[in-house]
C-alpha cells in the first residue's frame, strides 16, 4: 500500500506546479460551491428556488397561492417516501437544473418532467387524502393517468398555486425576494471605484 502511495508522488521538479495547481482547482471548486449557493440547496426553503431568475414567476404565483401558508416547492415537488429518495430526486433535478441553465438551454416557458409529475400527483394525494377521501381521484396515480384512466389533479386545479405561468414575463410586476450578490465584497468596492 505503501509502495503504491509513493507512486502517485510526482518527482521533486513537478511537486511545486502540482500543489499549485491542486490548489487552484480546490480554490475555484470551493469557490463555486460558495457562489452558487449549494448549501441552500439542501433546505426546504422556497427561496433557493429562485436562485436561478428564471424560477421567479413560479415563485411569485406560488408566494400569492394559498399553498404558501402551508406547502413548500420541496412539500410538491419532490418524493416524501424517505430521505434518501427525496435527496437522490433533488440532486437529479439539481443537476439537470445546473447544467440546463449553465449552458443557456432553459425554455421559455418551463413544464414539468414526466418524473416531477409522478411526484405532485402523489403528494397531491398524500396532502389532501383527509379532504378527499371520497373523490376517486385518489386511485388515479400517473401511470394510471398515461394509460387513460382518470385525471391529474392539475387537470381540473389548473391554476393550483402557481396561476397562470405562460412565460418568463407573465408575471412581470412579481415582487420575490432579492437575493445576495455573489460577488465578495472586496470585489463590488474594487468595481465602484
Amino acid at each position: 500500500m505503501k509502495q503504491r502511495l509513493q507512486q502517485l508522488i510526482p518527482p521533486k521538479v513537478w511537486q511545486l506546479p502540482v500543489i499549485i495547481l491542486a490548489g487552484i482547482f480546490v480554490g475555484l471548486g470551493l469557490y463555486t460551491v460558495k457562489i452558487s449557493n449549494a448549501a441552500s440547496y439542501l433546505s426546504d426553503e422556497p427561496e433557493t428556488c429562485i436562485n436561478c431568475h428564471v424560477m421567479n414567476p413560479q415563485y411569485a404565483t406560488w408566494n400569492h397561492s394559498s399553498h404558501r401558508e402551508r406547502a413548500t416547492c420541496n412539500d410538491c415537488h419532490v418524493p416524501h417516501t424517505n430521505p434518501v429518495a427525496k435527496y437522490a430526486f433533488k440532486a437529479m433535478d439539481g443537476a439537470r437544473h445546473a447544467t440546463m441553465f449553465t449552458l443557456r438551454m432553459e425554455p421559455q416557458v418551463i413544464f414539468i418532467k414526466e418524473a416531477g409529475k409522478k411526484v405532485v400527483q402523489e403528494n397531491c394525494k398524500r396532502c389532501h387524502e383527509n379532504v378527499n377521501h371520497n373523490v376517486s381521484t385518489l386511485d388515479v396515480t400517473a401511470d394510471n393517468n398515461k394509460e387513460g384512466e382518470g385525471f391529474m389533479c392539475w387537470q381540473c386545479h389548473r391554476e393550483v398555486p402557481h396561476g397562470r405561468v405562460n412565460s418568463l414575463s407573465s408575471v412581470p410586476d412579481a415582487r420575490v425576494p432579492k437575493l445576495t450578490s455573489p460577488v465578495p465584497d472586496w470585489l463590488q468596492k474594487i468595481m465602484q471605484n
